[in-house]
């Protein structure tokens, strides 16, 4: 085998198409279709009980927090707080359901990463919990 040979051989071919067609998207072509996942990851989590609960509570916690908060900061605050538990719960949703696609029988690796993503969503509740608290007893106990 020559040198030329050689070169050829460790350089890389190109890759036909991507097993991943949103890989090779740019622009608002990308955006589109990336926001057609998104949803359809909303629509996923809407199947699972906690997501619904946490959903349909935030679809109450998101006016009130406009009358409690005095100030953008504290609405931000309170309305942010009740997103990020949604966010959670669909990021614990999603180990969830990796670990199960790998298989349904018990592993303590399996049980560490689930547990570990209950306790985000727990961390995360009690965040909620605390701003919504400070933010009540600061608007009605000055």
């Amino acid at each position: 085998m020559t040198t030329e040979q050689t070169v050829k051989s460790n350089v890389m071919p190109e890759a036909p198409d991507p097993v991943n067609p949103q890989k090779a998207r740019r622009g608002l072509h990308r955006i589109w279709h990336a926001t057609g996942y998104s949803l359809q990851g909303l629509q996923a989590g809407w199947q699972e009980t906690a997501f619904r609960q946490e959903a349909i509570a935030a679809l109450l916690m998101l006016p009130a927090a406009l009358w409690i908060g005095q100030s953008w900061v504290e609405t931000a605050l309170l309305a942010g707080s009740v997103l990020l538990v949604m966010i959670v719960e669909l990021l614990n949703t999603g180990i969830e359901t990796a670990i199960d696609r790998i298989g349904t029988e018990w592993h303590d690796l399996s049980k560490r990463a689930k547990d570990m993503g209950s306790a985000a969503v727990l961390l995360s509740l009690v965040l909620a919990g605390g701003v919504w608290s400070a933010a009540i007893f600061h608007r009605f106990f000055p």
